[in-house]
């Protein structure tokens, strides 16, 4: 996620935010609970607190680019810090500090690097950052407070072989998934299902992270698309259009909803949202409603069909909470290491929420014989059958990305400099 420059506070707003951020403490799904601070317990092999005299809750902090109840990004990052208070044994035992809508549009004058100092001072003693929007802040807090544990969610500033890598410090981790999975099927699922060849994908700003995400979105729905629909891939369509950011800012943005409105009216029957929110599931219903027959495929949040139903093909979610939890155990029983974690699929299971770190659940919009299609697609990639980032591949100016035979490392699908050949829409910005 990319960052913005933020504007120093004024003492008098200073004091309104952090008084905010004192009220935005959460266990149980509701915005205002108090906090506690308190030294971190040890702890056994299960996360349970082993000492009689530590009574202190295990507090962190978590900072959310969006609101905490956005059906998207934030949402499942919020609900995974629910989760986490809950394996770690209610609110007694463990409390969330948060604060949602941390961006330059909502919050214009906040700091987040102030933010996690008023954490800490509330007694966090593990603080996540939730998006790349963070990195020039998280990196700037880890250095001013090096003995607090720290995760900078989708960052890189913690791998070796990362162009942000910060050997330096020594408190701040990353943590991410492997969503490419989850997007090929989710572009599987689109091409299995479009009746025109075309799909559309709103997408939010242009950086690696959402290019590859594009790229195996892309790569998902030509391998159906040719395999299993006996269609040749100069037939598929791939248009992918951005807004400017993870969710709409009016007047900075271009509007969801008109985005998803102009990827129709160029032929697509069938939308990816790639956004932290949902606009483009709601008009696509309302479309759907109005007699037109379009779908979409939902992103980032396991009950984000639930806005519409009728059209979702399924959700390629993110399940933040078990990973979090294995972090926060870890500060607790004080093995907390600054390392990159990448996250693979639970295969036996990907939709287990205890095991798996993505999954992809099917709507009820996916016809039976493409939900049987589907599953067969998703057992050749746990299975490792179908590798669909291998050579030959190009990228969008023609020029080779893999050749053929290569496999992808996996910091050249990480860091994806552009679209693939076959994708139409901007590579850069």
């Amino acid at each position: 996620m990319g960052h913005r420059h933020r504007t120093i506070w004024a003492a008098l707003v200073l004091f309104a935010s952090l008084a905010t951020i004192a009220g935005a403490c959460s266990s149980s799904g509701s915005k205002s609970t108090s906090t506690t601070s308190g030294a971190a317990p040890t702890t056994s092999a299960g996360g349970a607190p082993t000492s009689a005299a530590s009574t202190k809750p295990f507090t962190f902090g978590m900072l959310l680019v969006g609101p905490y109840n956005d059906h998207g990004w934030s949402q499942a990052n919020y609900e995974a810090g629910q989760y986490v208070v809950q394996k770690l044994g209610g609110p007694s035992k463990a409390k969330l500090i948060f604060l949602d809508k941390v961006n330059s549009s909502d919050r214009p004058s906040t700091k987040p690097e102030d933010v996690i100092t008023s954490m800490i001072n509330q007694g966090a003693q593990l603080v996540i950052a939730t998006s790349d929007d963070f990195k020039d802040s998280i990196i700037a807090a880890a250095k001013q407070h090096p003995n607090v544990p720290m995760v900078w969610s989708s960052g890189d500033s913690a791998w070796s072989a990362g162009k942000d890598y910060q050997s330096s410090i020594t408190n701040l981790a990353n943590y991410y998934m492997k969503m490419e999975y989850m997007q090929e099927t989710a572009g599987c699922a689109a091409a299995l299902t479009t009746q025109t060849g075309k799909i559309g994908v709103v997408g939010p700003l242009i950086n690696d992270e959402t290019r590859r995400f594009v790229n195996a979105a892309y790569l998902g729905a030509k391998y159906c698309w040719t395999t299993y629909r006996n269609q040749p891939a100069s037939s598929l369509g791939f248009n992918v259009k951005w807004i400017g950011f993870w969710f709409n800012i009016p007047g900075t943005t271009l509007d969801p909803t008109q985005v998803t409105n102009d990827l129709f009216n160029s032929g697509a029957d069938v939308v990816m949202d790639h956004l932290d929110t949902t606009e483009a599931l709601v008009r696509t219903q309302q479309l759907s409603q109005a007699g037109k027959k379009v779908w979409a495929v939902g992103y980032d949040y396991k009950d984000t069909c639930s806005v519409a139903p009728s059209i979702c093909l399924g959700v390629a979610f993110f399940n933040w909470g078990p990973g979090y939890l294995k972090i926060a155990q870890s500060v607790m029983n004080g093995t907390f290491k600054a390392g990159f974690t990448w996250d693979s699929p639970d295969w036996t299971n990907v939709n287990n929420t205890d095991t798996s770190p993505v999954g992809f659940l099917k709507g009820q919009a996916l016809s039976s014989d493409n939900e049987a299609t589907l599953t067969k697609f998703m057992a050749g990639l746990g299975n490792g059958s179908i590798n669909l980032f291998q050579g030959p591949l190009n990228w969008q100016d023609g020029s080779t990305y893999l050749p053929a035979g290569q496999t992808a490392s996996d910091a050249q699908i990480w860091y994806s400099g552009q679209l693939l050949q076959g994708v139409t829409g901007a590579s850069k910005s």
